[in-house]
């Protein structure tokens, strides 16, 4: 793979894509990756992360897709990752503002959020599966990311460990959802609570299956008790000559 020149071997290991780029002159490289894009509850969380040249020594080998791993491990390379990180932020875009704008336009604009936040703009960013423009640098969507660049990678444990704690934050506000078992994702449990529940504040409702369970409004419901009185008393009127 390349970019403006630069050749990338997919099979460099890990830190390839740094390597190479950073030999270019087009360090530092952020890694870009987000998590809660496909749950129906609570926020999306957008991490960027720029490791430091000594990462490659500092981290571990268990440094992996946050998917891959098992949440113990996750939350003890979070803090691996953040003491080799050079820079590092996260972005957390709650559920309102996921149901204006759409998944999609929420996760690039956490995106260019995450990267603007950066204490020093990188000279190259990678994002996980599809391309994003607006950073003000140079960049490149790589396929499956998170499984074969660094920083990506170390981002993509950021924003799921960040966010699995707001989960299970909200848990103990909404318990009856149970967020801490299921992150908000879509789940047989979770579809049994939102059916006997309906949704809380912290789901997307303009997701189909949350719609689905939506509790009128009050509004709402008072307009249909005045439609139904009203549909009673027309149908007890009889003409009279």
């Amino acid at each position: 793979m390349s970019s403006r020149g630069v050749v990338i071997r997919r099979d460099a290991g890990l830190f390839g894509y740094e390597r190479a780029l950073a030999r270019c002159g087009l360090g530092p490289v952020a890694g870009v990756d987000e998590a809660g894009r496909g749950a129906c509850a609570g926020p999306l969380v957008v991490a960027a992360v720029v490791l430091g040249p000594d990462s490659r020594r500092r981290l571990s080998a268990r440094l992996a897709d946050s998917k891959l791993l098992t949440e113990h491990v996750r939350e003890s390379l979070f803090d691996e990752v953040l003491r080799a990180a050079e820079d590092w932020s996260t972005v957390v875009i709650p559920a309102a503002e996921i149901d204006r704008t759409g998944v999609h336009v929420a996760n690039i604009t956490g995106m260019r959020r995450a990267v603007a936040r950066l204490a020093r703009r990188p000279g190259y960013v990678l994002t996980d599966g599809f391309a994003v423009a607006g950073f003000g640098s140079e960049s490149l969507a790589v396929v499956k990311g998170d499984r074969v660049a660094a920083c990506i990678a170390a981002a993509s444990i950021v924003a799921k460990v960040t966010r699995d704690r707001i989960m299970r934050a909200l848990h103990t506000r909404y318990a009856e959802y149970d967020f801490a078992q299921h992150k908000g994702y879509v789940t047989a449990a979770h579809a049994a609570a939102l059916a006997r529940y309906g949704p809380c504040d912290e789901h997307r409702k303009s997701y189909v299956n949350v719609a689905a369970h939506a509790v009128p409004t009050r509004e709402a419901r008072s307009l249909r008790l005045e439609d139904r009185v009203l549909a009673t008393s027309l149908h007890g009127v009889t003409e009279t000559a």
